[in-house]
């Protein structure tokens, strides 16, 4: 146990510290485990054999997302909110708000942070609008929106063949619990940055461009094909990896060592739970559909989501969770989604966001980021799973 979280905190120390490629440190901890026989052949056979479909969705999204930025969807999302704001902070929040959250819906989390959050910049700026209650939302909003589809968080996606749902059923299960985080989130950030939020700003003068209709249409095509593909016995592989070569037919477009870097980091934390850590995760977490159940869950997970990170958070309660039953998977989701909001590393997404904001030039304020994340988190996890508890 003590070799395999040596790997697991050297992973994420390099994911975190980019002084080496993540990717390289994964994959090298992982072959050392399997080298030192602390991971079984067999054992990084079936992990890796379970994770195939899940890495093919992913580098999909991943390509679906640059897709729509080359097509200029972005830029063209930027003029439309700053035009339809005309000036108004409140207002240009709203629309910044319904991007994000369909963007981490249907693209992911990740899009929401490296591609929307400079079009809220952008937006902005072109109304003359503070750009800090915008960016602020894009970073909350990709954790805490991205319980709604299977899609929309790679944890969904690795936890979504042990809800034993459908690609709707996920979706009806997990709709009130995310329109919940989401409402909590407006109410926050509006009292928050209310001073930034009242200047007024103005309207730009020039007409914003057109949406691509391109990108539309195949993401459209492309989430209606998720949806199908359960009633037809098809794994959302298919339709996924058809979108992305829809949009981008180039296999340049795919990100390879961020697939490495999961399939190394899997491995890792299945030689974590063969060593013990199951069995302990197993004692700790609560089974059944009860209200203190659920919360239990929720709460563990958060608290294992912030020390260790979302991700191996979710890889090491997953076997528990799924012999607990659907709805502690679920809780469990709110808890490793929502819950990364309250620290910089309890999401890979929202260090990628922080790096983002170096390159717009804009710097973090720790008082502000967490201030954001003692208000919003706690209610979000609390109520959030009493609306899951209801669709019991």
């Amino acid at each position: 146990m003590i070799a395999a979280a040596a790997a697991l905190v050297a992973a994420i120390a390099a994911a975190i510290g980019r002084r080496a490629p993540e990717a390289l440190v994964a994959l090298v901890g992982a072959a050392l485990l399997l080298v030192f026989g602390v991971l079984e052949p067999d054992a990084a056979l079936d992990e890796a054999e379970s994770l195939a479909s899940t890495l093919i969705v992913l580098a999909s999204l991943l390509v679906l997302g640059d897709g729509c930025e080359r097509a200029g969807l972005f830029d063209a999302l930027a003029a439309r909110m700053a035009a339809r704001a005309r000036g108004s902070g409140p207002r240009l929040l709203g629309y910044v708000f319904g991007a994000a959250v369909a963007v981490t819906a249907v693209l992911g989390l990740d899009a929401t942070v490296v591609l929307l959050t400079p079009a809220a910049f952008a937006a902005a700026a072109k109304a003359r609008l503070a750009g800090r209650p915008h960016v602020y939302a894009c970073s909350h909003l990709a954790n805490s929106a991205s319980t709604l589809l299977p899609v929309s968080n790679l944890t969904n996606l690795l936890a979504f063949s042990a809800t034993g749902l459908s690609f709707a059923g996920f979706a009806a299960h997990m709709a009130l619990p995310t329109a919940v985080a989401i409402a909590i989130e407006w109410i926050v950030i509006r009292r928050v940055f209310r001073t930034a939020l009242a200047a007024p700003g103005t309207t730009p003068d020039a007409a914003p461009p057109p949406l691509p209709r391109r990108p539309l249409v195949i993401l459209a095509l492309t989430l209606a094909g998720f949806v199908v593909a359960e009633p037809l016995h098809l794994d959302p592989a298919w339709p996924a990896a058809l979108g992305a070569l829809a949009m981008v037919p180039r296999i340049r477009a795919i990100d390879f060592p961020l697939l490495a870097f999961v399939l190394g980091l899997s491995l890792i934390v299945r030689a974590l739970a063969d060593a013990g850590l199951a069995d302990i995760a197993a004692d700790v977490l609560p089974s059944g559909t009860g209200l203190l159940a659920l919360l239990g869950a929720t709460f563990l997970a958060a608290a294992l989501a912030n020390t260790l990170n979302n991700v191996p958070a979710l890889l090491v309660l997953l076997p528990a969770a799924a012999a607990a039953g659907p709805h502690i998977v679920l809780a469990v989701l709110i808890g490793v989604n929502a819950g990364p909001n309250l620290t910089y590393t309890g999401s890979l997404a929202t260090l990628l966001w922080r790096r983002v904001l170096h390159q717009q030039g804009e710097q973090v304020s720790h008082r502000e980021f967490h201030l954001l994340g003692v208000l919003s988190v706690p209610p979000i996890l609390v109520l959030g799973t009493v609306a899951l508890w209801l669709t019991v």
